[in-house]
This record gives structure tokens, C-alpha cells and sequence, in this order.
């Protein structure tokens, strides 16, 4: 079996989906083994623009099976709502679409457990307020997690939230700071009800997924497994406390579906022609210029609004310290530059090639966010070029300062360019 990663090496929203679905017409099977529905993902197909946060992007090709691993949280209403928008636009999933029956399963008050300890805390995440983390906290916990296979179980369903939703209710009143007027309450049977109702709809989905990739890596079925948002968001790895609740890098393939890590062969890193990053967090190139500057152009350009909550993105050049890190971190193999497009038409570009923390100069990432924070970026600067470059499908064909600016990268990073996006449709690639 030749197992492939597609890895974001950024803060995410690296345009992975697009690679994903570049490559999905070689293999068998897609599979998502991180995040829940905080990740976004936009593939533009022949000019149709799909949006999911869910499932996975190789849904979009119906001669594959896309796979949600356990290491996924899942919210039953938007997993049916995807599900049901790609049948609006006549993609039938049914039989193309599994989802681990060991997915844990995000419920209401982990969306107001999550809204309370935004709001009422002191250095906010910045999370999407999609109970994202609250549920992953469940799961280490133990105690109060609920897993899909679960809801399969009415009686022992209900018993599980009649001894769950009292605990939770009491924790939304402490997060409320004894105002009850200031946060929501459940009641177990009526959301046993709601859940049950759900059940039946993803029964024909739910399946034993590890055993199912077992089964297909014994087959020497092709696997590719797409990572949710970025390699800097990795809860282990990345720059913590401003991280996702999960695994973005390729070690969370083992524990999120069951697949061993010597079963992957190939690792492909999805990089930003730039950078940008939602939510709070240090950014040492952050280009805050203000509204006429090349950091508000670059948003407007690469429409760096997020897919899940339509926040603008922080925007800022691209930083090579971060893509060496998070290349190392991913064991990969080459990189892919996406987004060249929007740089076009910017006199001068610059490259993060160093950190000055202190008067000292420092050419590696430091592993402590509150040391990023310090660092100020020294920058390399390269022209840049005039020509849109939407419609060019060959290396050759690009402004030589493009050409220049993607071997400057391919040489800072330490690894070759495979692909070079040049625009959202899967028809706006060069291969390299």
C-alpha cells in the first residue's frame, strides 16, 4: 500500500482541499483524521465552488471513499447538512461516505461551554465557538464523552445524558459566574430525543473504520489522509496555547484512524505563497498596515475570510523559519505553493528568513509562542512582478521574478515544489 499525507505547514487555510482534490483520482480511499467542523475547506471544480468543514474533500469524487476517522469530533447536524447540500448539487455520498463509529460526538452545551470560557476568561484562544475543544476535553476526560456508535444504543444513550447534563448544566452556572440569565441549559431526554432523531439518519454511514483500513491497507488499496487545519495549530507542536484540540500533523494519522505511520509513504506540504492565521497568537510577519497597505490587498485578493466563520484572516509575508519547522515536523517530502496568484501586481515581496529577539539574531523557530511573540522578523526582499498570472499552466510560462521567488522558497525550505497554484479552480495548476 502507498499511503499519502496532505499536511498544511502554516496556521492552516493552505488551500490543502485543492491538493486533496488534485490528487484524489489516485486513490482509493480519503480520510480525515483530525478537527471537526472548525476546518474549512472550498474546492472550486469547473468553476462550482464546494465549501465543507466536515467531511472530507474527497466526497467531491464519487469513485472514492472518504472516511471520517475517530479521531474526529463530529456534529451530527452539520455532518447531515453537507451530506444534504452535495445532494442539492446532485452528489450522491450514501455509498461513498463512512464515519467511525469511535468519532466522538459534540453536543450543544460543548458550543455554550466553549461561548462561556471565551467570554468570560482572560487571553482568549480565539476558537471558531464550534465546541470543538470542550468535546476533545471530554474525551481525555473520559467521564462525560459520547461516542457516534453510542447513539446506536437508545437505552444506554439516554442513561449516559441523564448522568451527563446535570454535571454540565452545574458547569455552565460556575462559568456564568452564578448569573443565571447569562447561559443556556439542557434537559437529557429532550436532547436524547434530538440525538436519536439524528441516529437513524447516520445509521447507513457509521461503520468500524479502523478495521475497514486495515482490510483496504491488506488490499493494497491507495490511501490518501487530508489534515485538518495547520501543522502550527498541532496541540503538541504547534504554538501553544493558540492551537487547535487535535493532532494537525502527520502523527495524528496513527491515533486518528488506526493506520500505522510505516504505511505512509509520501508526505506532501501545503504552503501559502504567503501567511495568514485566524484567531489570536503571535505572528512576526503580520502585515498590519491598515486599509490601504499590502497586508489588507493580499486579504482581499486571496479572500482570507474564514470558510467556517467568515472572520478575516490576519495576513503577512510568507516566513520561512515556520515552513522549516512545521517540513521537519511533518517528515515531508516536497511542498506545494499555493495562492502565487495574489502576490501579482506587488512591487517588492519579503521573506522571513530570521528572527532578532534581543538584538540577537536567531535563523531558527523558537518552541515557546511567548518567544515568538518577541521575535521581530529580518527579511530578504525580492522583486516582484506586474503580469496576472491566472491563466499560465507551465513553469515556463511564468514572469521570471515568479520563477525566482518559488526556487528562493524551494531552496529556504530545503524541499522541492511539486505544484504551484495560480487560482481556486482545479484547472489553475502548474505541475512542476
Amino acid at each position: 500500500m502507498a499511503g499519502t499525507c496532505v499536511v498544511g505547514l502554516q496556521w492552516g487555510d493552505e488551500a490543502k482541499g485543492k491538493i486533496v482534490d488534485l490528487l484524489g483520482d489516485q486513490f482509493d480511499l480519503v480520510v480525515r483524521y483530525n478537527g471537526g467542523a472548525n476546518a474549512g475547506h472550498t474546492v472550486v471544480v469547473n468553476g462550482k465552488t464546494f465549501k465543507l468543514s466536515l467531511l472530507p474533500t474527497g466526497v467531491i469524487r464519487s469513485n472514492v471513499t472518504s472516511v471520517i476517522g475517530n479521531g474526529v469530533v463530529v456534529y451530527p447536524p452539520r455532518f447531515l447538512e453537507e451530506v444534504d447540500q452535495l445532494a442539492k448539487v446532485g452528489l450522491d455520498v450514501s455509498k461513498s461516505l463512512v464515519v467511525s463509529s469511535h468519532a466522538h460526538v459534540i453536543f450543544p452545551y460543548h458550543m455554550e461551554e466553549e461561548r462561556l470560557a471565551e467570554n468570560n476568561t482572560e487571553g482568549k484562544i480565539g476558537t471558531t465557538g464550534r465546541g470543538i475543544g470542550p468535546c476533545y476535553q471530554d474525551k481525555v476526560g473520559r467521564r462525560f464523552a459520547v461516542r457516534l456508535g453510542e447513539l446506536l444504543r437508545p437505552d444506554h444513550f439516554r442513561e449516559r445524558l441523564a448522568q451527563i447534563v446535570p454535571f454540565k448544566n452545574r458547569l455552565m452556572l460556575a462559568f456564568a459566574n452564578g448569573h443565571p440569565a447569562g447561559y443556556k441549559t439542557f434537559e437529557p431526554n429532550a436532547l436524547a430525543d434530538e440525538y436519536l432523531g439524528y441516529a437513524e439518519q447516520l445509521r447507513p454511514y457509521i461503520a468500524d473504520t479502523p478495521r475497514m483500513l486495515h482490510d483496504a491497507v491488506a488490499a493494497g488499496k491507495r490511501i490518501l489522509f487530508e489534515a485538518a487545519q495547520g501543522s502550527l495549530l498541532d496541540v503538541d507542536h504547534g504554538t501553544y496555547p493558540y492551537v487547535t484540540s487535535s493532532s494537525s500533523l502527520p502523527s495524528g494519522i496513527w491515533g486518528g484512524s488506526g493506520v500505522p505511520a510505516k504505511h505512509i509513504t509520501r508526505t506532501i506540504g501545503v504552503v501559502k505563497a504567503y501567511t495568514s492565521r485566524v484567531g489570536q497568537g503571535p505572528f512576526p510577519t503580520e502585515l498590519d498596515d491598515g486599509p490601504q497597505g499590502i497586508g489588507e490587498r493580499i486579504r482581499r485578493i486571496g479572500r482570507e475570510y474564514g470558510t467556517v466563520t467568515g472572520r478575516p484572516r490576519r495576513t503577512g509575508w510568507l516566513d520561512m523559519l515556520t515552513l522549516r519547522y512545521t517540513a521537519a515536523l511533518a517528515g515531508a517530502d516536497e511542498i506545494t505553493l499555493m495562492l502565487l496568484d495574489v502576490l501579482s501586481g506587488i512591487p517588492e515581496l519579503k521573506l522571513c528568513v530570521a528572527y532578532e529577539i534581543d538584538g540577537e539574531r536567531r535563523t531558527h523557530f523558537p518552541s515557546d509562542a511567548f518567544d515568538l511573540e518577541r521575535c521581530k522578523p529580518v527579511y530578504e526582499t525580492m522583486p516582484g512582478w506586474t503580469e496576472d498570472i491566472t491563466a499560465v499552466r507551465t513553469l515556463a510560462a511564468l514572469p521570471h521574478a515568479a520563477r525566482r521567488y518559488i526556487d528562493r522558497v524551494a531552496e529556504l525550505v530545503g524541499l522541492p515544489v511539486s505544484v504551484v497554484s495560480v487560482g481556486p479552480d482545479r484547472e489553475q495548476t502548474i505541475r512542476v
